[in-house]
């Protein structure tokens, strides 16, 4: 029996759906992401992350949001070209979505269940908020915003 993020797909910022499927057997970390944020410098520690430990299994899987406080206007082609051109953001980036609400990508309403917040808050408290999935495609962690990707690096090696 597969897990249930796997019945998961998201349309990719360039176009296409992407079923999470694809993804079996990966450790993943799945990350909200923004352009215009205290936090964007992380797009740079995730591609690292992603270039040291892709050839072993991990995926890094990108979603644009533009829930909190507006950092992420752009149209998927300027998110895109901003990726790329900052950051040589290789790994896979999916359409702006909605993290939180009531039209919050399905994905997000289970990663929020799977793994709460601070005191079982279940809500995205910010930008860059990240969710660590192992091969079996259970949620192991969730890690606040200001959470370094390269101070997850442990955590992802255990996994691998």
């Amino acid at each position: 029996m597969s897990a249930p993020i796997y019945e998961f797909s998201a349309e990719r910022l360039e176009g296409g759906v992407q079923s999470l499927a694809d993804y079996a057997g990966k450790v993943l970390l799945i990350v909200n992401t923004a352009s215009n944020c205290g936090f964007t410098p992380q797009y740079e520690g995730l591609e690292d992350i992603y270039q040291r430990y892709h050839p072993r299994g991990l995926e890094v899987l990108g979603f644009p949001c533009n829930q909190f406080g507006a950092q992420e206007p752009g149209e998927a082609d300027e998110i895109a070209s901003f990726c790329q051109k900052n950051y040589g953001v290789a790994f896979p980036m999916f359409a702006k979505i909605d993290v939180n609400g009531e039209h919050a990508h399905p994905l997000y309403q289970y990663l929020k269940k799977a793994a709460p917040g601070l005191l079982g808050s279940e809500g995205i408290k910010w930008n860059f908020t990240k969710f660590l999935v192992n091969r079996q495609g259970e949620v192991i962690e969730r890690y606040a915003s200001a959470t370094a990707p390269e101070s997850i690096a442990k955590d992802i090696e255990a996994l691998l």
